[in-house]
């Protein structure tokens, strides 16, 4: 388990699962995730490759897979994402007795939407979307055959520390305005739009990214290029004291080209910290509230965003406010979780 969304909202269900009465086993390709779950003693985690779309990685998957359902013998699994949901498929058939499987859908690429639409109507028991625009365009692409349900990914609530406190351990004055993107640097999340609106962002104002990717060398050598030194953007690399960031922050922001239901953007308007995003699949359902949404892919339009919660304290104050309500009352991890139980209990 790396440090991604989805990884980091599977290890939140591992934290509620006492809740509704869950053992967990937690099968990952590893990671610091994992390994705090299995030192604090919350699930018993195996290491299982990905598949990646590549057939002999998805034997290499299946096989573990399987090794893993002998051994911990599981009453039901929850498989996130397309990928993951054919190796868990193909592992569990022939198991007596059936295991249930449901899947849970975080979304695709546009052009991956028929292929997600085709194996998820063929290889689980029940379909979880965690948005309902990434059901409904899972159902424009075909998808069919399958009880489908929608489920939005819940938070709790982060502990901040002191602002003050939190910028000084992080070496940043306090009258410098800040945003934060954690986000894996990836293609998805489209660094380079947002590198490209920063350098149209008013000066003073520091931007955070915490997180780590196969593109980041690129987008090292993009601030360069643009004169985005370390006084206006630091890469911090994986971090794991996102409540510090936030604590230090005023903004965050997500430049992505889609998204299923982001934990990034709840964790910050829990955080009372809103939103500058890109008006994308989950992002639109989540930062309605608390968030300012521009269109992707269009750097002058995410600038302006910026700015405008960056030099407006009482407009940023007051959206915080409205963010933090909505979302707190929204996404409930209790209710989120009686409901994926119900299910379970149900396939």
């Amino acid at each position: 388990m790396g440090t991604g969304g989805a990884e980091s909202f599977v290890a939140e269900m591992v934290r509620l699962s006492d809740h509704v009465g869950w053992h967990c086993a937690v099968a990952s390709a590893g990671g610091p995730l994992a390994d705090k779950l299995e030192s604090q003693g919350r699930a018993t985690t195996y290491n299982v490759p990905l598949s990646r779309r590549n057939l002999r990685r998805l034997v290499t998957s299946t096989t573990a897979t399987r090794r893993v359902i002998t051994d911990f013998r599981p009453e039901a699994i929850l498989a996130h994402n397309v990928g993951v949901s054919v190796a868990t498929g193909l592992a569990r058939a022939g198991a007596r007795p059936a295991i249930p499987m449901v899947s849970v859908f975080h979304g695709v690429a546009a052009e991956d939407y028929r292929n997600a639409a085709r194996v998820l109507s063929r290889v689980p028991d029940h379909v979880v979307a965690v948005s309902a625009v990434i059901a409904d365009r899972l159902v424009v692409a075909g998808f069919k055959g399958r009880p489908l349900s929608v489920i939005p990914n819940a938070i709790t609530a982060p502990i901040l520390m002191d602002r003050e406190q939190a910028r000084a351990e992080l070496g940043i004055d306090n009258d410098v305005p800040v945003a934060l993107c954690a986000a894996r640097i990836v293609p998805q999340k489209r660094h380079d739009v947002l590198l490209d609106a920063w350098a149209q962002v008013k000066e003073p104002a520091l931007l955070l990214i915490a997180g780590d990717g196969p593109d980041r060398a690129d987008r090292q050598r993009q601030a360069n290029d643009l004169g985005l030194g370390a006084d206006r953007v630091r890469f911090l690399g994986v971090r794991d004291d996102v409540p510090r960031l936030l604590s230090a922050c005023d903004v965050t922001v997500l430049a992505s080209d889609w998204e299923g239901m982001p934990i990034a953007t709840l964790e910050s308007l829990a955080a009372a910290r809103p939103v500058v995003a890109t008006d994308v699949d989950g992002l639109t359902e989540s930062a309605q509230v608390g968030g300012i949404l521009v269109p992707r892919r269009n750097p002058a339009a995410l600038a302006d965003g910026l700015n405008t919660l960056l030099q407006d304290d009482e407009l940023r104050q007051q959206m915080a406010t409205q963010g933090q309500f909505d979302v707190l009352h929204r996404h409930d991890p209790e209710n989120m979780m009686v409901a994926y139980d119900r299910i379970l209990r149900s396939s």
